[in-house]
This record gives structure tokens, sequence and C-alpha cells, in this order.
């Protein structure tokens, strides 16, 4: 059953517009950098985001928001627990990132 990976980030003030732009762009660049632990080839869905565009005022500080689709739970817990790609890209964000929401849901 596929699944939906909800992230969410709120950068530090601090955070400049280019680490907040580089952010923005490694994020969506995992649709292609994670590769499957057998088949080594990406394994993620689709992989959209982008900036907060809401008028509805409700984000509690949420600037950018992000859908990664993956084919069944094995997958998403291979992204969120072991996929090298992924674990390098959290890395990078640490200095500049004052909250991380993650919400999954099957569909």
């Amino acid at each position: 059953m596929p699944i939906n990976h909800l992230v969410l980030f709120q950068f530090k003030a601090d955070a400049s517009a280019e680490q907040v732009e580089k952010a923005y762009a490694g994020m969506l660049s995992l649709k292609d950098a994670c590769l499957h632990a057998t088949t080594q080839k990406p394994y993620i869905k689709s992989l959209t985001g982008g900036k907060d565009n809401s008028p509805e005022g409700l984000q509690n500080g949420i600037q950018y928001a992000f859908v990664v689709e993956f084919e069944n739970t094995q997958d998403r817990d291979f992204y969120v627990n072991n996929d090298p790609a992924h674990k390098a890209f959290v890395t990078t964000l640490s200095p500049i990132i004052e909250k991380v929401i993650v919400v999954d849901y099957n569909f």
C-alpha cells in the first residue's frame, strides 16, 4: 500500500536565503539520490514541495512543506532509517533548522 511522508520545515531566523535555497534543493534532489538497497535504482515514487503560500495564517512557523511518496512502508522505513543519501542530507540541516514535523499516512 502506498505511503506519503509529509515533511515540514521551519528554518532558524538567522538562516540565510542561500542556506534555505540549498536545503530546499537538497530535499528535492533526494528523489534521484536515494537508491534502493537491492536494485540500486531510485525508489521514491514522487517528491514535491515548496515554500508555504497559505493565506490562512495557521502555519505556526512552518515555512516549507514536502510530500515524499513511497510504494510501501518497507521503502519508507529504509528511507527513514538507513538510506545514506537521506542521512547525509539530514546532517546538513541541523545548523539551520528550528523545527521539523513529519507525518506519514497510507492511501
